[in-house]
């Protein structure tokens, strides 16, 4: 049997940008896609801490050190420049990984820069 944990935690980031005529996704910096152990196109979670939505999407790497934090396409309703949100991964790991799984969090400050 599988279990799906948490993998990584990006929060409280702030949206930097909203792209509606876009595909859709989000797009990161590098710097927060590393610290959080994401790769290019992997399924996120993006919780708005200011108004409860929550959309699935998936990760666009942006510019390194540009604090970049975008919601493109239809996900760009969801929220607006300045709301703060967290970017959940998740794995489906074995019972024998899950006892001793470790979730990555990474906080982040005012620029949407890695803390930890």
């Amino acid at each position: 049997m599988l279990l799906t944990l948490c993998k990584s935690k990006i929060t409280p980031a702030a949206v930097t940008a909203t792209e509606l005529e876009y595909e859709g996704s989000i797009t990161l910096d590098a710097d927060l896609v590393d610290a959080a152990s994401l790769k290019a196109h992997e399924q996120v979670h993006v919780l708005n801490l200011s108004n409860g939505e929550r959309v699935i999407t998936y990760v666009i790497v942006g510019e390194r050190g540009s604090g970049i934090v975008c919601l493109n396409g239809p996900a760009a309703r969801t929220a607006m420049v300045g709301d703060r949100v967290t970017v959940l991964a998740y794995a489906q790991v074995t019972e024998e990984e899950a006892r001793e799984w470790q979730m990555i969090l990474v906080r982040v400050d005012e620029g949407n820069r890695p803390v930890q």
